[in-house]
């Protein structure tokens, strides 16, 4: 203990508990990173599949956020065990890289997780557990393309990637029109998609949200909606064969970059004054003007005088467009962003057949629609509701619909849903560990009690008891010989998948197995955690640091 003085002169006492401070090592620091983990898992676990609940997340501002996406649960809650925090990686590396499954993954990871701990009670050793749990997900995997089948996306006009993108919306709070949006999802993914390279660019497709209406008013846009209206109300509101100009600079006189003082000391100073600000402006509109320019698109803003220049010389302006729309306007019209007035040229300019002003409702709220555009390819979804959180909660299930189209044009293979596929596995994985002479088999059984957890929590969550339905689903694929029986959520009962267009990508359930496995992996192996402060101390005392 010492004795010290802040600035103010007021002492205060500094107490050392580094002494005192215990540090959980070994199979206890296991234990702990394990329940730890298991908590955030187990919070999720009630938001799987379509009769999942909502969470209500309050932040500490008061702001509210009700949703049933693992991704955003497991990011806006304030976790602040390491280990948990993984588990938050995670789910935001499903979220990163298939876009569908975030729910699923932390459930199934804490699940192993719960395997894992019965494990290490019966004495057997972290590494042999994470070598298991490496092959039973191996044997998972191959098992998924097994029971998988490729699917034609073309046929029927696409209805393969609507019943897919309807699966992914099911859960959420659109579900009463899940057909319409997932309609819109894969007409918006097949209108950008580069299908030779079976790949889909999503800063193509925009997905803008108006409050107002309900879901059902939710539309498609062959073209970029922008949340702006002309600057001025005597403006055209409708312009044919445009000529966009695109400028990051604003429509303002020069300012020194020195600092400096102007003084007025009389009528025919401020004359002067206002004159040669008036001349500026003119040139600015004159230049944009003679290069063949009839809209103007502009990031920053203007004052009133410059506005009104523009509507004299009869050309439309929008002020204050965000970056991320001065970008995808100039890709989409093929523009060149300007960034000084004197660098315009008649072939910087973008080109779209229309743009036009639409008005919603009686609100007098207005936006901006570009259509046929000269450049590349891009669409808008604009996402309708009652009220911004609905809206919010709108716009991250069209997101999932639309990853899971990407994913099925990336790899067009399907498996069946309702947790049919993980009771597969299991069963399969089982008689595998009998054949393994190892004690790996332990883990691999274990892994299988893991994978069952997916098909009791959608029981579960349906009101159905989940031992009797798990039981009654294995019978049903045992007894016929069929991988497609799994838990009809919306029915309350077991049902063949398949017969009710329950499906899902191979992409997104294979990715699940994988980074379930290697998050739980990595937490196996961690059995001691030494904060950057206390490991400085450490090689400070071993005569190792400074």
């Amino acid at each position: 203990m010492s004795l010290a003085f802040d600035e103010f002169g007021k002492p205060y006492l500094i107490v050392r508990d580094q002494s005192v401070r215990k540090r959980t090592k070994g199979i206890d620091a296991l234990k702990a990173n394990i329940i730890a983990a298991r908590t955030v898992a187990t919070s999720l676990k009630s938001s799987l599949g379509p009769k999942g609940m909502d969470k209500m997340i309050v932040s500490p501002d008061g702001d509210v956020l009700v949703t049933n996406d693992g991704a955003t649960i497991v990011e806006k809650m304030e976790i602040v065990h390491p280990t948990a925090g993984l588990l938050v990686e995670l789910s935001q590396s499903q979220d990163n890289e298939i876009g569908d499954g975030t729910t699923g993954v932390v459930v199934l990871a804490g699940a192993l997780l719960d395997q894992a701990l019965l494990l290490l009670e019966k004495g057997i050793h972290p590494l042999k557990i994470a070598s298991g749990f490496d092959v039973a997900c191996d044997m998972a995997s191959s098992r998924l393309d097994e029971i998988s089948r490729p699917v034609n996306i073309w046929e029927n006009e696409h209805e393969n990637l609507v019943r897919t993108a309807i699966t992914a919306l099911g859960s959420k709070i659109v579900s009463k029109c899940k057909r319409k949006l997932a309609e819109i999802a894969v007409k918006a993914v097949l209108a950008v998609a580069d299908l030779e390279r079976r790949d889909v660019n999503f800063e193509l497709i925009k997905m803008t949200t108006k409050t107002g209406g309900s879901i059902e008013d939710t539309t498609f846009v062959n073209g970029i909606v922008i949340d702006k209206d002309f600057s001025h109300p005597q403006m055209v509101k409708e312009v044919r064969d445009a000529r966009i100009c695109v400028l990051t600079c604003p429509f303002e006189p020069p300012k020194p970059k020195n600092k400096y003082t102007l003084t007025i000391a009389s009528a025919s100073d401020y004359e002067e004054l206002k004159a040669q600000e008036e001349k500026y402006f003119i040139e600015m509109v004159n230049l944009v003007k003679d290069s063949g320019a009839n809209v103007v698109m502009c990031q920053w803003g203007f004052d009133d005088e410059a506005n009104h220049l523009l509507l004299q010389n009869h050309l439309p302006a929008v002020r204050w467009v965000s970056g991320t729309d001065i970008e995808l306007l100039a890709i989409a019209t093929g523009a060149k962003i300007i960034p000084r007035f004197q660098l315009i040229t008649p072939e910087k300019l973008g080109k779209a057949g229309l743009i036009k002003e639409l008005e919603f409702g009686t609100t007098n709220q207005r936006m901006l629609l570009i259509e046929e555009l000269a450049g590349s390819k891009a669409v808008t979804i604009l996402v309708r509701g009652s009220s911004k959180m609905v809206v919010d909660e709108a716009k991250r299930s069209i997101h999932d619909a639309l990853c899971v189209t990407r994913n099925l044009i990336k790899d067009n293979k399907i498996i069946v849903g309702g947790g049919a596929c993980e009771l597969n596995c299991a069963i399969h994985l089982r008689q595998k560990a009998d054949e393994l002479p190892g004690i790996e088999q332990y883990a691999i059984r274990y892994f299988a009690n893991a994978l069952e957890q997916i098909p009791l929590a959608l029981a579960d969550n349906s009101g159905l008891n989940p031992l009797l339905t798990l039981a009654e689903a294995k019978n049903k694929q045992t007894t016929e010989g069929s991988h497609l029986f799994g838990v009809d959520c919306i029915g309350a009962k077991i049902s063949n998948m398949e017969d009710i267009n329950v499906f899902e990508t191979l992409l997104s359930k294979k990715q699940q197995f994988q980074l379930a496995t290697q998050v739980v992996k990595m937490i196996l192996k961690i059995d001691d955690v030494i904060e950057k402060d206390e490991m400085a101390e450490m090689m400070q005392q071993q005569g190792l640091g400074g």
